[in-house]
């Protein structure tokens, strides 16, 4: 009969990074935030695309713990994915944040309407959504 392990191992390099999907239309952004999400080996970017038909087909077909939304693409916006997000529920069940040159009241407003708790503004606010995905990171457990 065997033993428990009694020393499991708890470190984050054993834990699969969370997955995270960006859709952002800047190329320099979208390096900028992967470099950012990728460091700290708790998370990684999984999957990028700069237009909402995109993302919401790699949402219907692939599992993600986070998402990170600019709010103007492009080819049009991304409020479709918002949408997407908040019918199945997913914005109760992974981070969503919108990350925007377009941080006006009224679109914080309508993120919120759904169901958006991450809203920031890309030209002053760029590390926080940084530093709120790895907040959550840490939650999930990723990060020690």
């Amino acid at each position: 009969m065997s033993e428990p392990n009694p020393n499991p191992v708890h470190d984050s390099a054993a834990l699969a990074p969370l997955r995270v999907l960006l859709i952002e239309d800047s190329a320099l952004i979208r390096r900028s935030l992967v470099d950012a999400i990728d460091a700290s080996g708790a998370l990684r970017v999984a999957a990028q695309t700069e237009t909402a038909d995109e993302a919401i087909a790699l949402l219907a077909a692939e599992a993600f713990d986070a998402v990170i939304v600019d709010l103007q693409l492009k080819r049009g916006s991304s409020v479709p994915v918002l949408a997407y997000l908040q019918q199945r529920g997913l914005t109760e069940s992974m981070f969503a944040a919108v990350l925007t040159n377009h941080a006006l009241p009224a679109y914080r407003e309508r993120c919120a309407q759904y169901g958006v708790r991450h809203f920031y503004d890309k030209s002053f606010e760029f590390d926080r959504v940084i530093d709120a995905l790895h907040d959550y990171a840490q939650q999930r457990g990723a990060l020690r």
